[in-house]
């Protein structure tokens, strides 16, 4: 019993830190905040995470990170049935793995606020999320690519151009309530597919200036 009491406190712990690092970033969070969402004391936090720092770092190891490879799993998944899949059929895996798939609206919208506080203010978990999932999602993208891109672009334009597909799927993602606000959108599901359907026509046609076949 006491075994679980104790692991149901550092859930407990874990679940308020993500929240409040998410809403206001780590450095503007507090333990004693944390403590208090958390209904817990200081000791607490010590036993299970030592301070602040290691119970951040531990949110991203044991919340983020796998968060993150569901949707690079997810963006895999979807292109496992094509065996030489257009490069419209790749950004639109990838812009469905984002605003469509394995999170839950919660889930998402933490996921994408840590991200952006560590990429503003980078901490010890800034090499994580390069190593452990930007560079690898960066590299499933451009090899998936590679084939429609044009015969004569080089590594760095192939890499600059898999940056702006996932820097304008990722900016969607997070923007989806302004531009919902904005457009007027009242069928969120609906706006997520003309969303999409979007990213892969301005993908394709802008930053490849048409050269690319959209697959459609």
């Amino acid at each position: 019993m006491k075994n679980h009491r104790n692991e149901h406190t550092r859930e407990r712990i874990l679940d308020e830190a993500e929240a409040l690092f998410a809403l206001k970033g780590y450095h503007a969070v507090s333990v004693r905040e944390i403590t208090g969402a958390a209904q817990c004391n200081l000791a607490a936090v010590n036993y299970h995470f030592g301070n602040k720092q290691k119970l951040y770092l531990e949110v991203y190891r044991q919340r983020w990170l796998p968060r993150a490879e569901r949707v690079h799993q997810s963006f895999q998944d979807s292109l496992k049935s094509e065996q030489a899949p257009s490069a419209g059929t790749v950004v639109q895996s990838l812009a469905r793995a984002f605003l469509e798939g394995p999170l839950s609206d919660e889930e998402r919208n933490r996921h994408l606020r840590l991200v952006v506080g560590e990429l503003s203010q980078p901490t010890e978990a800034f090499d994580q999320v390069i190593e452990r999932v930007f560079r690898p999602l960066l590299g499933s993208l451009i090899s998936d690519l590679r084939a429609a891109m044009p015969a004569d672009m080089d590594q760095e334009q192939a890499v600059l151009n898999a940056f702006s597909i996932m820097a304008m799927v990722l900016y969607f993602n997070l923007a989806r309530p302004v531009i919902k606000a904005v457009l007027g959108a009242t069928d969120g599901s609906d706006l997520q597919t003309r969303l999409i359907d979007h990213l892969v026509e301005f993908s394709l046609n802008g930053i490849a200036g048409g050269k690319w076949e959209t697959g459609k």
